[in-house]
């Protein structure tokens, strides 16, 4: 691991105790989550403001947390205990937070000329977390930014994403090997969210050692599909990495958009033709395994649309509608959840269409939804 020299003036030096943001839960909210299962998601107040919800299955808030803007995916710790929810890209902010609501928020940033791209995962102790960045003034060379829990989320150093664009991480079942979905794409904070080299695009699936930073494995995309921006990965039962992406190209031509890989296995494409690529209108927002590993869940937010996928098999085995769905959890062991923009949460057994609606009033979910307990 690089160490970061300059994590005593930017991370850990910036991270700041936010007392008054942390909404004190009522005892009726407490109340309403005991025993319940529980949820983490960013999301958007009816009134345009931004913050991180706890909500119970029964899509009641246990706790709210102010943001100053616009979270996106949120990583929990091993032991549920700790979250932090992370800027939207181009942002340079995180909060850190106790789920129970008995400590302090903690604010930190990325460290100069690096953003994050919205997601991060802890290590198998809990004791660090990796977030993947974006170093823009290297040619926007892929970083993951390593921070130490212990000391209030100092940034103590970095690892190589071995790619472009670094979006979603997922820590591997060995505890040691993280597999990063590299978009391919560059981007730069003076052009907004504007994609730079969608010509030259070489998205990724890697797989690298989280102790050294070592490449472990890399699956590149063939040139026909370069335009297939990987973004959001999941594990099944068996430890294979599922993804879905993000075409760049028109709608019409989108290839299929799910598919898989393993460390020594390559990417190979979920059957499906143009209903998991048009038909998804070009865009997976989430993926998500059950809790068992056995179906494996990929959202379409601009289709309305969540498609089921037995892994053991890699074929399509249900599919549902739900307007601007994107969240994607598992609810327990035979039921998964899913969040919408509408501030709907859906509980119900994949990939049937017996399920449970609640609305949250005045709530729009983001893209990502986490299982805290249940």
């Amino acid at each position: 691991m690089k160490p970061d020299r300059r994590a005593g003036l930017t991370g850990g030096a910036s991270a700041l105790l936010l007392p008054s943001l942390l909404a004190a839960a009522s005892r009726a909210g407490e109340e309403a989550g005991h025993g319940e299962a529980l949820f983490v998601s960013s999301a958007r107040r009816g009134d345009g403001s931004y913050c991180v919800v706890i909500v119970s299955a029964s899509g009641r808030i246990v706790r709210e947390l102010a943001l100053n803007d616009r979270g996106h995916d949120v990583a929990v710790s091993p032991d549920g205990a700790l979250a932090v929810t992370f800027a939207r890209r181009p942002g340079t902010f995180a909060v850190a937070f106790d789920t129970r609501g008995a400590r302090s928020a903690i604010v930190f940033e990325t460290p100069p000329a690096r953003h994050f791209f919205g997601h991060g995962v802890f290590s198998a102790d809990g004791r660090l977390l990796y977030a993947t960045e974006n170093d823009f003034e290297q040619d926007g060379r892929g970083v993951l930014g390593v921070y130490d829990v212990a000391s209030g989320f100092r940034r103590i150093g970095e690892l190589p994403s071995h790619g472009l664009g670094p979006h979603d991480l997922l820590l591997l079942g060995d505890g040691r090997t993280i597999c990063v979905a590299n978009g391919g794409i560059e981007t730069h904070p003076d052009a907004g969210r504007a994609e730079l080299n969608l010509d030259t695009m070489r998205p990724s699936l890697v797989f690298l050692d989280s102790v050294t930073g070592d490449l472990v494995a890399e699956h590149v995309l063939p040139g026909a599909l370069n335009c297939l921006s990987i973004r959001h990965l999941c594990a099944d039962g068996s430890g294979k990495v599922w993804f879905g992406g993000q075409w760049q190209e028109a709608v019409a031509s989108s290839p299929v958009l799910i598919g898989s890989a393993g460390r020594d296995s390559a990417i190979a494409l979920v059957e499906g033709g143009e209903a998991l690529g048009a038909g998804l209108k070009g865009d997976v927002g989430s993926v998500s395994a059950s809790s068992d590993g056995r179906i494996v869940a990929a959202s379409a937010p601009k289709a309305g649309a969540v498609v089921f996928i037995d892994p053991a098999t890699g074929r399509v085995i249900g599919r549902k509608s739900l307007r601007d769905v994107c969240g994607i959890a598992p609810a327990s062991v035979t039921e998964m959840a899913l969040s919408s923009g509408d501030g709907v949460l859906t509980i119900g057994p994949p990939p049937s269409s017996d399920a449970t609606h609640s609305e949250v009033p005045g709530l729009a979910f983001d893209n990502h939804l986490r299982r805290l307990r249940g």
